[in-house]
């Protein structure tokens, strides 16, 4: 069904006759007609009978008429909508690994929302980097700086990252390390520096912080999934002097969009709290 079709029907039902139907809605009588007959084509139903000059609806159009003033109530709290809506209205994708959207964003996600009533936020959580090209994501936050991009890219800050190991253990502990594509960030250039067999390869930090809690391992974690395990005193924490940067990219056409500002003002935010807690 055809909205602008079914809004014909009230319009003839209200003014009785198809001229003046065709005044109200600004559109040809002759339309008003063929599209009418049409719609009782559609439903096989006659819609309206004529006596004395006036068109009347039947009953099954009566029936009709209940369903279509329901949908022009709706159409009209449609309208409404962004009036009823304080601040910035939008839908945005945020694509991050895991552990950033748990442990970053989503702890912090309630009162953001609560504030922003017009905006829904989508993660889109993985290991693999979603691609900007083909409009996979909104904006992205990124724990490596991407080589090239039709995005724009800022720098949200640094992540302080602490090297684990259990204070008292029978041999060497087992090393956790992460795959060999991720070599270049700091987390495996201490490891290398450790000379040791890795005992565990993931790109999963949270498999390596239930191993490292377990006390019989060691690893590098970042600073938002670790608060617990430096209180821990059967554990030995050492900062490393390099620190993991975290990048933000962003699509070029939503840069000046309100509810992108919005957002990307709250992710700085959420890596500024995690930096001070």
């Amino acid at each position: 069904m055809n909205w602008d079709d079914l809004r014909i029907i009230a319009a003839v039902r209200d003014e009785g006759t198809y001229a003046g139907a065709s005044a109200r809605l600004r559109i040809d009588e002759t339309t008003v007609g063929r599209r009418l007959s049409r719609i009782e084509r559609a439903l096989g139903l006659r819609l309206f009978e004529a006596a004395d000059g006036v068109r009347r609806p039947t009953r099954s159009c009566e029936a009709v008429l209940a369903h279509v003033e329901a949908m022009a109530a709706h159409a009209a709290e449609i309208g409404r909508v962004g009036e009823s809506l304080a601040g910035p209205v939008g839908r945005l994708r945020i694509a991050s690994t895991n552990t950033v959207a748990e442990e970053v964003l989503s702890p912090r996600a309630s009162d953001f929302l609560r504030a922003n009533p017009g905006l829904t936020l989508q993660f889109l959580t993985s290991s693999e980097n979603v691609k900007f090209s083909r409009w996979e994501a909104d904006l992205a936050i990124r724990l490596r700086k991407p080589d090239k991009g039709d995005f724009a890219i800022s720098r949200l800050g640094d992540i302080k990252l602490y090297y684990f190991e259990p204070v008292t253990t029978e041999g060497e502990p087992m090393l956790c390390a992460y795959p060999d594509e991720l070599g270049a960030i700091p987390e495996m250039q201490f490891l290398r520096m450790k000379q040791a067999r890795a005992r565990c390869v993931t790109d999963n930090v949270r498999v390596i912080r239930n191993l490292i809690r377990a006390h019989q391992a060691a690893g590098v974690l970042p600073e938002h999934v670790c608060a617990d395990l430096l209180g821990d005193r059967r554990l030995r924490a050492t900062l490393l002097p390099k620190r993991r940067d975290v990048w933000l990219l962003v699509q070029n056409h939503l840069k000046r969009d309100a509810a992108t500002r919005v957002t990307i003002d709250w992710v700085r935010a959420c890596f500024q709290e995690t930096s001070r807690s």
